[in-house]
């Protein structure tokens, strides 16, 4: 019998408070309060989201986000500076450590395989490429990260639908040693492989399939708790609402 799973659907939504979404639900998990949630979203204006361990002057222009209207988030997770957009779909899925592998890289296998299996019935060559990545003809359409606490996991990442490239390249730095002449060269647009941009419904209907074939999972729609939305607003306010935070290192 298939296990219920909560599906949070928040449209579009701000920088800071997309990232506090995923943490509050995070945090909620792990004390026992909230189910395993697919939380999906649209940031509303163009961000880039840095890795936490991420030096500003080192991953983006600053100043050309500033003249672009480039939001900056930090999040909670590792890994690499990202460039987002309205023409990006985001996801967390928060589970618990006993809904997945042990070791992170099979972990990633999973969820990550999920989501090039639903890509695959657009018509595009989706593969998981390790550690977080899933790539099509070699370049990366989807890029992934986790974050682990007290016995649950969040694991977040985008599908670039149809994002602004030029954009990308323009706030965005080369990552030092990765050979590249600019950072869209490393990846690619369902858009572009398509001829034309998906419906973005059709994209959440399919990996929402996916998932629920991968964990034996069906899902109901819900929104936040009063308690997970006090959080939201907790965390906006404390962390990913100020500069301090976004801007520490």
């Amino acid at each position: 019998m298939a296990r219920i799973w909560r599906l949070i659907d928040s449209g579009l939504v701000n920088p800071p408070e997309s990232a506090a979404i995923d943490e509050a639900v995070l945090e909620a998990h792990s004390s026992g309060t909230a189910p395993n949630t697919l939380h999906f979203y649209v940031r509303s204006v163009p961000t880039v989201s840095l890795g936490y361990f991420q030096k500003v002057s080192e991953s983006i222009d600053i100043e050309e986000c500033r003249r672009r209207g480039v939001a900056l988030v930090r999040r909670r997770s590792g890994g690499s500076s990202i460039y987002t957009d309205s023409g990006q779909l985001i996801y967390g899925l928060v589970v618990g450590q006993e809904d997945l592998p042990r070791d992170l890289a099979d972990s990633f296998r999973v969820v990550c395989g999920a989501i090039a299996k639903a890509l695959r019935s657009f018509g595009v060559e989706a593969e998981y490429r390790p550690l977080n990545d899933v790539e099509v003809l070699g370049k990366k359409v989807s890029g992934n990260a986790q974050l682990r606490r007290g016995g649950s996991v969040l694991q977040h990442g985008t599908v670039l639908v149809q994002t602004d490239l030029e954009m990308m390249d323009a706030v965005l730095k080369v990552p030092r040693g990765s050979g590249l002449s600019r950072p869209s060269e490393r990846v690619t647009t369902l858009a572009s492989l398509l001829g034309a941009a998906p419906e973005m419904h059709l994209v959440k209907d399919a990996i929402v399939f996916q998932f629920g074939e991968a964990f034996s999972a069906s899902f109901e729609r819900a929104s936040l708790t009063r308690e997970e939305a006090s959080s939201v607003e907790r965390l906006v306010s404390e962390r990913y609402g100020r500069d301090e935070w976004n801007l520490k290192f």
